[in-house]
C-alpha cells in the first residue's frame, strides 16, 4: 500500500500551472508549499496510471481520439509507471499533486499529444477514481489481516482453550467461570462483524466516477460503463455532482478501521492485564515484549500498549474527515484534499496493529493452571440461584437468599462448602446438600448449554462454525 521513501521529491520555481492561463501572477511560494499534496498523494500513482489507461482506451473506443494517439499515450503511461516503480520518476512539489506530475511527465515524453489524455476528464473525477481504487486495495489488505488474526484466535482456542476454565468478568470482577476457548471466540466474532462491515463498504467503494468531469458531465460522447468494466468496478454514479463530491466510502473505511481498532484495543487491554504479575494468565513471548532500561526484571507488553494507543488515531482521523465534509457545499472543494492523509494513516496503522497482534497472539503462552487457581469460591453462586429456581423459587427470592449466604461466608470467614443441611435450610427451605455439588467451576461451565453458551458442546459448535467461515473465505 505504501510508497513512502521510494521517491525523491524536488522543488523547482517558475513552473507554469495547467490552470495558469486565467492568472496574471505566479503562485506564491508559501501557497505552493501549503497546497501541495505530492508528499502524501504520491502513493496513489498506481491507481492514477490505471485510471488513465482505462480513460484513454475509452476515448479511443468512442472515437474521441484516434487509435495511434491512444497507443502512444498508453505506451508512455506504462513507461512512466516503470519509472515510478523503480524510483526514477522526477517528482516535483510545484506540480501540486501526483496527477499533474504524471501529466507533465507525459508531455515531456509525447509533446502536445499528451494533452489529449485529459479530454473529457477533470482532476475532480480523476482524483475521486484514484481514491476509489486505492480504497478497494485497502479493503483487500484489511480483510486479509483481520482474517489472519481470526485464524490465530481460532487456532489457539482449538489447541488449548477447550481444556481450560477461567474466570469470566463483568465490571472487571469475577462473575462466572467460562472456557478460555469461549473467551477467545468472543474476540473472533467481534472481528467477524468487522469483516461484514468491510464487505458492505466494498460495494459502495466499487463505483466509477469517470465521466462526471468537473461536476456537470461532458458534451463529448464518453462511455463510463466501459471504463467501469475495464477497471472491474461494480457500478457508475447516477449523478455527476455526487460523483465528484462523494467521500462517504472513505468515511466508511475510516469507521471500519475505527471499529477494528476498538476490538483490537479491547484484546490488547486484556493481554496487558493478564500479563501482569498479579493476574499471571499469560506469558508474552520475548519477541513480542520489551524490557526496562532501569529495572532488569521487567517484561513489558509494549506491543499491546501501542496497539491500544493507536486506536485513538483511528478515532481522530474519522472525526477529522467527518468535520471536513459536514459543511461543504456541492460539488468539489479543495477541502477534499484532506481525505487522503487521514485515510492513509488509519489504514496503515490498522494494518500494522492487526499484523503485530496476530504475531503476539500466535506466540503468547496461556497459563491455564493460574487461570484455574484464580477462580474465587463464590464465582458459582448463580448456580445456587438456578438450583432454587428449578425447585420452584421465584428468581428474585432465590437471588436474595444466595446473596445473604455469600455475605455470611464473608463475615464469618468460612466456605459455604462447610455448611450443614440445617444451615442451608435456614438460608432457604428448598436448599439441601445436593445444591453444594453444583459449586464446581467445571460443572458450572458444562451446564451452560444455552445457544452461544460456554458449555463444551456449544463451544465446539461455535468453533466449527468459525472454521467453516474461514475456510469459505479462503476459497473466494
Amino acid at each position: 500500500m505504501s510508497e513512502k521513501g521510494r521517491h525523491h521529491v524536488s522543488s523547482q520555481k517558475g513552473v507554469v500551472k495547467a490552470w495558469a492561463g486565467r492568472f496574471g501572477k505566479r503562485t506564491a511560494a508559501e501557497v505552493e508549499e501549503f497546497s501541495s499534496s505530492v508528499p502524501f498523494d504520491l502513493r496513489l500513482w498506481p491507481y492514477d496510471i490505471r485510471g488513465s489507461i482505462a480513460h484513454v482506451r475509452m476515448l479511443a473506443r468512442c472515437g474521441i481520439i484516434d487509435a495511434e494517439e491512444a497507443r502512444a499515450i498508453l505506451r508512455a503511461l506504462r513507461e512512466i509507471a516503470d519509472e515510478l516503480a523503480c524510483g526514477a520518476f522526477p517528482v516535483r512539489v510545484e506540480h501540486e499533486d501526483i496527477h499533474m506530475n504524471i501529466e507533465v511527465r507525459l508531455r515531456e515524453k509525447l509533446g502536445k499529444v499528451a494533452g489529449k489524455l485529459h479530454t473529457a476528464r477533470s482532476r475532480n473525477d480523476q482524483v475521486a477514481l484514484d481514491m476509489h481504487l486505492w480504497a478497494l486495495d485497502a479493503f483487500q489488505e484489511l480483510m486479509g489481516a483481520v482474517r489472519e488474526l481470526q485464524g490465530v484466535l481460532l487456532d489457539r482456542a482449538e489447541a488449548e482453550g477447550m481444556r481450560a476454565v477461567m474466570p469470566g468478568y463483568t465490571h472487571l470482577q469475577q462473575a462466572q467461570p467460562v472456557l478460555l476457548a469461549h473467551h477467545l471466540l468472543a474476540h473472533f466474532w467481534a472481528f467477524q462483524r468487522d469483516v461484514a462491515r468491510l464487505a458492505e463498504f466494498r460495494q459502495r467503494a466499487s463505483m466509477n466516477p469517470l465521466g462526471a468531469c468537473a461536476l456537470a458531465g461532458t458534451s463529448l460522447p464518453v462511455d463510463p460503463e466501459y471504463t467501469r468494466r475495464v477497471l472491474g468496478l461494480e457500478s457508475c454514479y447516477a449523478n455527476s455532482i455526487d460523483a465528484v463530491s462523494d467521500r462517504d466510502f472513505v468515511c466508511e473505511l475510516l469507521f471500519a478501521c475505527a471499529m477494528i481498532m476498538t476490538h483490537l484495543s479491547r484484546l490488547a487491554e486484556e493481554i496487558i492485564i493478564w500479563s501482569s504479575y498479579e493476574w499471571g494468565f499469560v506469558e508474552l513471548d520475548d519477541a513480542y515484549a520489551t524490557g526496562s532500561s532501569t529495572m532488569p526484571q521487567k517484561k513489558n507488553p509494549d506491543v499491546a500498549e501501542l496497539a491500544r494507543a493507536k486506536c485513538g488515531r483511528a478515532y481522530g482521523n474519522l472525526v477529522r474527515l467527518l468535520t471536513v465534509l459536514k459543511g461543504l457545499p456541492l460539488a468539489y472543494n479543495r477541502d477534499l484534499q484532506e481525505d487522503k492523509e487521514a485515510t492513509f494513516d488509519s489504514v496503515d496503522h490498522t494494518l500494522g496493529s492487526l499484523r503485530v497482534m496476530s504475531g503476539l497472539m500466535r506466540t503468547v503462552r496461556f497459563c491455564t493452571d493460574r487461570m484455574a487457581r484464580a477462580t474465587q469460591e463464590h464465582i458459582c453462586a448463580t448456580e445456587l440461584v438456578d438450583y432454587l429456581v428449578r425447585k420452584g423459587a421465584p428468581f428474585r427470592d432465590a437471588h436474595a437468599a444466595v446473596a445473604r449466604m455469600v455475605r455470611r461466608c464473608l463475615d464469618e470467614g468460612r466456605s459455604w462448602r462447610e455448611w450443614s443441611e440445617e444451615d442451608l435450610k435456614r438460608a432457604h427451605p428448598l436448599l439441601d446438600l445436593a445444591a453444594l455439588e453444583r459449586l464446581d467451576p467445571e460443572r458450572t461451565v458444562a451446564s451452560k448449554r444455552s445457544p452461544g453458551g460456554t458449555a463444551p458442546e456449544r463451544v465446539r459448535e461455535s468453533l466449527l462454525q468459525a472454521r467453516r467461515i474461514l475456510m469459505e473465505w479462503g476459497k473466494v
